[in-house]
């Protein structure tokens, strides 16, 4: 298979895509290349990435930087495995993480990816309270619309009514699901926002080992942005009814929604967080768990201490190099102000939208900008449309979205936001 008509008819015979039908497959563009926030297409066409490849490729493509750390690295050893052995990488990586996270952080498990790093999470709440000798706290509570991955864990506390994974329904553990807030900002608050969550952690907590949500921003569930004033009540009610409190920050981590993590909109430090995605910049598939000191030392507090989860490729030396090499390029360029201009600029130039019978919302919060429609979208045809017009988007259901690299341009990012605007009108 050396010619591209060969290799692309073989794929599409042989291997799936997300999400996807391997017996009518839906279209797929080949990529030839990546530069900058540009994608090369087999075929010559350039398009601009507006997803940052699944929101992780924040820095762009074929930077010198991480291609540097990836080469120096790959000099000394790829690989080798973390049980029994460690290495700087890893070591290096943990103490910047630690030095960026909410402050109270004290632990990090490397896992493979996000799906794994919020079964690990969830590994680490349930094995707290058993070594507390509370093996009864052992579901979780979480809120409506969200989506955590989508291995067996992760898909139990996916919203089970819009999500992705009600084919598993009768197969996963069964836990709590509060209705999701609606005010977007604290200052369309009010309390009947907490009011579906708070019932539930109050007539439940013994049962309940931790809460798990997205802070501030829910992704695949519905691209919704909620109050910080929500979180802050969790944080509130965890600590009144003994629960523990995770944060999924795998898509809202390292500066995506304006400050390194949500969750520090809300001035609130969770139990347990979960990194990933934009981690590696989009070169390696690593993700991360961080945990305070309470949490570990609760864990050991049986006696025996041992967390139980072991990935074979757990800290990659390969990707905790590029990981560490893509944390310090993050922190040495002023990306809370790149943020702070996308943020703006998306509000501007998605408004008009909303003058559209078809539209049923626009909504911006820092580097991410959403067109909700009022019926589902034709993606495939949606798709070519964007195409025609120079960009590469995603969009699902009802949802048009972009999650652009940091470092896209200005005029870039009018072409992607024209595009938008364009088939939603």
């Amino acid at each position: 298979m050396t010619t591209q008509p060969d290799w692309q008819a073989f794929e599409q015979a042989h291997v799936w895509h997300p999400y996807a039908s391997m017996l009518d497959p839906a279209p797929v563009y080949a990529v030839k290349s990546a530069e900058g926030v540009r994608l090369t297409f087999e075929d010559g066409r350039r398009v601009i990435d507006g997803m940052a490849s699944w929101w992780c490729a924040i820095h762009g493509y074929n930077v010198p930087e991480l291609n540097a750390a990836i080469g120096q690295q790959l000099g000394s050893m790829a690989h080798v495995m973390f049980g029994g052995l460690t290495h700087a990488p890893a070591a290096l990586l943990a103490e910047r993480l630690l030095g960026i996270a909410p402050p109270g952080m004290q632990h990090v498990f490397f896992a493979d990816s996000g799906s794994v790093s919020v079964e690990v999470a969830i590994k680490m709440a349930l094995q707290y309270w058993q070594a507390q000798g509370r093996s009864g706290k052992s579901r979780l509570l979480t809120i409506r619309h969200g989506y955590h991955g989508d291995t067996f864990g992760a898909m139990a506390v996916c919203d089970p009514v819009s999500g992705m994974h009600h084919l598993f329904a009768d197969q996963l553990p069964q836990h709590f699901f509060a209705d999701a807030p609606s005010a977007a900002s604290d200052e369309a608050w009010d309390e009947q926002q907490i009011a579906s969550f708070r019932s539930l952690i109050e007539a439940h907590h013994n049962e309940i080992a931790a809460v798990i949500l997205e802070p501030i921003v829910q992704g695949a569930g519905g691209m919704r942005f909620y109050a910080p004033e929500f979180l802050r009540q969790v944080r509130r009610l965890c600590d009144a009814c003994n629960v523990l409190l995770i944060v999924d920050e795998i898509a809202t981590g390292f500066g995506r929604t304006g400050t390194m993590f949500a969750c520090e909109q809300a001035q609130v430090t969770p139990d347990i967080m979960c990194v990933g995605k934009a981690l590696t910049g989009g070169y390696m598939t690593l993700a991360a768990v961080l945990c305070t000191a309470a949490v570990c030392e609760g864990i050991h507090a049986d006696g025996s201490g041992v967390l139980m989860h072991g990935p074979t490729f757990m800290a990659n030396p390969l990707a905790c190099a590029v990981a560490l090499a893509s944390l310090d390029l993050l922190l040495a360029t002023p990306w809370q102000q790149r943020v702070a201009k996308i943020e703006q600029q998306l509000q501007l130039e998605l408004a008009p939208c909303r003058e559209s019978t078809r539209v049923a919302d626009v909504r911006v919060k820092g580097a991410i900008g959403v067109i909700e429609m009022r019926e589902p979208m034709d993606m495939g045809r949606v798709q070519e449309a964007l195409i025609a017009r120079g960009v590469w988007l995603r969009p699902f259901g009802r949802l048009l979205y972009t999650m652009p690299p940091f470092v896209i341009s200005e005029a870039d990012l009018r072409q992607l936001t024209s595009a938008m605007c364009s088939v939603a009108q």
